[in-house]
């Protein structure tokens, strides 16, 4: 990790020990040129031994002067030059009142006063400062960050073109409810603004092209303002159903002296998340204890470890099968109740929790010039729905999917309502109910074993080929990694791991964008392989192509600050699903499926790109690329080795589109 060797702590920071450069500042301006003069003579009569020497440490005064100590300042006016205050340094301490551990960033000009507290006053040092290359992959970086450690980071934006470079990536983070605290530099006092590019930097409404897509945001206008802005932001992107939230940081506020005394440390309370309706989770319970076929549909469910269990205490308790739709790691796929989408056609119940798509799971739409939609379930089949995303939704951007009208709709947090729904289902199951139970578990627990060895026989199908076949990049990676504390944060390119891999642990695997915007998956990857190094995880990132090339100084950042993280790339040299979408068109206008013309537009191997020379590059251990499946295996063993010494590592593997 990455920190500067500043020591100082804002308690040791204080009057007595910080340098008081009011003394000598006049005697600095006075013999600037004289100063100059000395050294050029110095530097002329320089002999050849002492060049060879460590050259000595410079005055505090030559310190001053070489970071552009102003000569065209009176001596009056030297005054208003030094800070001993700043107000970014009360703003370091709110953030860290809040224990946000790090602030990403690509360094700007609108938030130099924080940038300068947080390395110097906070001693890099909870929060740290992540070096990233572009906003978009900053914010992505926090968006994988909080799927693993359950809390947001600090993003800081530059002014009115960092918000817009980071906007893909929140986008993402408001589709997939994660919290992300963005700190959007701004100088909103016209008279205070330097003359030239700060002025297009700047904007009356900075956060007003991402507003549209985040929970809430504030323009702090004094320091204590900014400190509750700051907990109230934090307070409400954590509040289910959560997501981004942004505050403008005032370039002024930060760097002038705070006029206050000791300013009092807001304190953060965080909302319980709201649960169902007591008779509501009553009356489904009791739909749920007395239906002969229930279903339970999941998505972005379980919070954290607990959640999991929770949900395999309830389906237990009804004999159901559970389809996970893979929002979040919701569901352990080792367990016999684990179940494919097919079960929903003989449903009589079905219990969605925080679907994002109801509708989609009831109905399917063909995709055809004027698009059908037909009910895949039973007609009679009743849908209950529990979740958050009724009680925070807006209007133009259309994340919400279709509308369906849900039997019985329950507004609370699923996770929070399961224990009382399980209490509730228990009490109402009817006793005659055993028997039906114990011949649906029998049935079940057969399905499960049969489909997994399925799974397993077509796996095996191309095991030879070349390129490199999807279900053997899953299964060597698996055999790297199954005797290790493994976590996927990859999102979901292909899905043979979802079959193949043992997944019963909540931090197995993080879910996907959200939005399905690209450029998603490597920042997301190192955020949470971020949050995994504490526990000592190898992070694994099946990492695609198109969407790596987006944001590939992601990869400098992994290695600059020592992100240990596994990347093999499904490097198919193309926009695959726009190869299928160009077929399909060309198909449905009976122009042929001629697949070179399939190609233009949609292929990326003219030339080829080598991601292992890029990685390379960018400071990270390569392989490849691979086009050999037999060369997978020792690439494999030898990249796990390298990530368990805390190096990120890319092996660069030739593969097959799906």
């Amino acid at each position: 990790m990455t920190k500067t060797t500043q020591e100082t702590t804002p308690e040791q920071n204080t009057d007595e020990t910080r340098l008081d450069r009011r003394s000598f500042i006049a005697g600095v301006s006075a013999t600037g040129v004289a100063l100059g003069s000395a050294a050029t003579t110095a530097g002329a009569q320089q002999t050849a031994q002492t060049e060879h020497m460590a050259a000595a440490p410079p005055s505090e005064a030559q310190r001053v002067a070489d970071v552009g100590t102003p000569d065209e300042y009176s001596a009056d006016e030297h005054e208003k030059y030094f800070v001993d205050n700043p107000g970014s340094d009360y703003m370091i301490d709110v953030l860290r009142s809040l224990n946000i551990d790090y602030v990403a960033t690509n360094p700007g000009s609108s938030f130099r006063g924080l940038h300068e507290s947080l390395v110097n006053y906070g001693g890099n040092s909870k929060p740290e400062l992540l070096t990233c290359t572009h906003e978009e992959q900053a914010v992505a970086m926090g968006h994988g960050y909080y799927k693993v450690a359950g809390k947001p980071l600090a993003v800081a934006c530059h002014g009115t073109v960092g918000i817009q470079h980071a906007s893909m990536a929140v986008y993402n983070a408001w589709c997939d409810r994660v919290p992300v605290v963005l700190i959007a530099g701004n100088h909103l006092d016209a008279t205070q603004r330097r003359l030239g590019v700060e002025w297009a930097h700047s904007a009356t409404d900075c956060v007003r092209p991402i507003r549209d897509y985040i929970k809430w945001d504030d323009t702090p206008v004094s320091l204590p303002h900014f400190g509750e802005s700051m907990v109230r932001a934090y307070k409400l992107s954590m509040t289910p159903p959560a997501g981004p939230v942004a505050v403008v940081c005032d370039g002024h506020l930060q760097e002038e002296a705070a006029e206050h005394g000791p300013m009092a440390m807001p304190r953060m309370s965080p909302t319980q998340p709201p649960r169902g309706d007591a008779n509501a989770v009553e009356e489904a319970a009791r739909w749920l204890a007395e239906a002969e076929s229930p279903v339970i549909v999941v998505d972005r469910m379980a919070h954290n470890q607990e959640g999991v269990d929770l949900l395999v205490e309830l389906a237990e308790t009804l004999q159901a099968p559970v389809v996970d739709r893979r929002g979040r790691m919701n569901f352990p796929n080792t367990h016999y109740l684990y179940q494919g989408r097919g079960e929903l056609s003989r449903a009589d119940v079905i219990l969605g929790l925080e679907l994002n798509d109801v509708f989609g799971v009831v109905n399917s739409v063909r995709d055809i010039a004027h698009k059908d939609t037909r009910r895949t379930v039973r007609p009679d089949a009743r849908v209950i729905t529990i979740g958050v995303n009724d009680l925070y939704m807006k209007s133009n951007y259309q994340n919400f999917q279709r509308y369906f009208d849900a039997d019985l709709s329950i507004a609370g947090d699923a996770q929070a309502t399961l224990a009382s729904l399980t209490e509730a289902v228990r009490n109402a199951m009817p006793r005659n109910r055993r028997s039906t139970l114990a011949d649906r578990e029998e049935r079940l627990r057969a399905q499960h074993a049969r489909r997994r060895q399925e799974v397993l026989d077509t796996a095996r199908y191309g095991w030879n080929a070349s390129p490199v076949s999807t279900a053997r990049i899953a299964m060597e990676t698996w055999n790297a990694v199954k005797d290790k504390d493994w976590a996927l944060v990859s999102q979901q390119f292909f899905t043979w791991q979802f079959d193949l891999w043992d997944m019963d642990r909540h931090y197995h695997h993080i879910g996907g964008s959200g939005g399905a915007g690209v450029g998603y998956g490597g920042p997301a990857a190192v955020g949470a392989a971020l949050a995994h190094r504490d526990h000592g995880r190898i992070a694994v990132n099946f990492q695609n192509d198109g969407d790596l090339m987006y944001v590939p100084g992601i990869l400098w950042t992994a290695a600059h600050h020592r992100i240990p993280l596994l990347s093999v790339m499904h490097n198919n040299r193309a926009y695959h699903q726009e190869v299928m979408h160009l077929q399909r068109m060309s198909a449905r206008r009976r122009r042929g499926l001629d697949g070179a013309a399939a190609r233009i537009g949609n292929v990326l191997d003219d030339p080829p790109i080598d991601f292992a020379a890029l990685g390379k590059s960018l400071g990270i251990w390569t392989a490849g690329p691979i086009e050999d499946p037999k060369d997978l295996a020792p690439a494999l063993r030898e990249g796990v080795a390298m990530v368990e010494q805390g190096v990120p590592v890319l092996i660069d593997v030739v593969a097959q589109p799906r």
